[in-house]
């Protein structure tokens, strides 16, 4: 919430109608910067009750003379002028984050000045270049298989949008061509006549009866209208998923330590039996018989 109340004192006259304007309607504004929110009313009355709120959230009940600002905005909110002077409420918020997106209300109370349009609100959009992506392959990368690349940013405003490309000595193979699903908004192209989807929303791409002529690396540009990043995974002949690969490493050890464990636990169990028969014996045998008893079993 966003809330400023003051009060001032200078005296005008006639229409009982109060009128408040915002300039720009929607605000957009890069993670970090600051963004200004522009406000500006008319009233014909003496401004001894002026009231003015900016809104983020469900408005706070305040009086005249009080102001307060949210725990969000602490040191962050800077006023642009004497309201009571230029009746201008408008404001900048500094370092702005995605958190601070929203509609914002500018209204403006100076009883008995009460009719006409008194307030107005402003939409904010806070926008950030997508996050480092994760790239990932699934699937037996073996010739006549299906392999799917996965690409996500889990960051990013607007929600970013994925293409993949194959690179070659660092530099981007020849374009292939696109072809647009409308049913699904996927582009279908081929490598080397490979039978490939790309969903541009989710960043995956399924490749389908993979070949030799698809093997190598591919790179996947996760861009928005703020920038983009990218990250790349290597397709080579004979390389099993990396998901799956390191699922099946973890089960094989997991299977490794179970029988271990298992065969460590059976022989201490049947140890413990066999000492106990012989302690038994050795009681019916008498302490005598026990001690040569047992010494011929340590021997043995």
């Amino acid at each position: 919430m966003i809330t400023s109340m003051l009060r001032f004192h200078p005296w005008t006259c006639c229409t009982l109608s109060i009128w408040v304007t915002v300039p720009q309607k929607i605000v957009n504004v890069i993670v970090g910067q600051t963004a200004n929110l522009q406000c500006t009313f008319t009233t014909n009355v003496p401004m001894t009750s002026l009231l003015v709120q900016w809104t983020l959230y469900p408005r706070a009940s305040l009086t005249p003379e009080e102001t307060q600002i949210g725990k969000q905005f602490q040191n962050r909110l800077t006023v642009h002028s004497m309201i009571n002077t230029t009746k201008n409420a408008s404001i900048s918020i500094s370092n702005m984050q995605t958190a601070d997106a929203g509609t914002y209300t500018c209204d403006v109370r100076n009883f008995p000045d009460i009719s006409g349009q008194a307030e107005a609100s402003v939409t904010v959009n806070v926008l950030e270049k997508p996050s480092y992506p994760a790239c990932a392959v699934h699937g037996d990368v073996s010739t006549g298989h299906l392999v799917t690349l996965t690409c996500h940013s889990s960051n990013g405003s607007p929600s970013p949008q994925y293409t993949w490309s194959r690179i070659e000595q660092g530099k981007k193979m020849n374009e292939p061509t696109l072809k647009v699903v409308p049913d699904s908004f996927h582009f279908s192209f081929c490598f080397a006549c490979a039978s490939s989807t790309l969903d541009v929303n989710t960043g995956t791409m399924y490749i389908r009866n993979i070949s030799q002529f698809e093997f190598g690396t591919y790179q996947c540009n996760a861009s928005n209208s703020v920038g983009f990043s990218t990250c790349t995974v290597e397709l080579s002949s004979g390389t099993a998923t990396i998901v799956g690969a390191v699922i099946g490493a973890l089960l094989a050890v997991a299977f490794i330590v179970l029988l271990v464990w298992f065969i460590t636990h059976k022989l201490k169990k049947q140890k413990q039996a066999e000492q106990k028969q012989n302690y038994n014996f050795c009681i019916a045998l008498g302490c005598v018989s026990c001690v040569f008893y047992h010494g011929y079993i340590r021997s043995n």
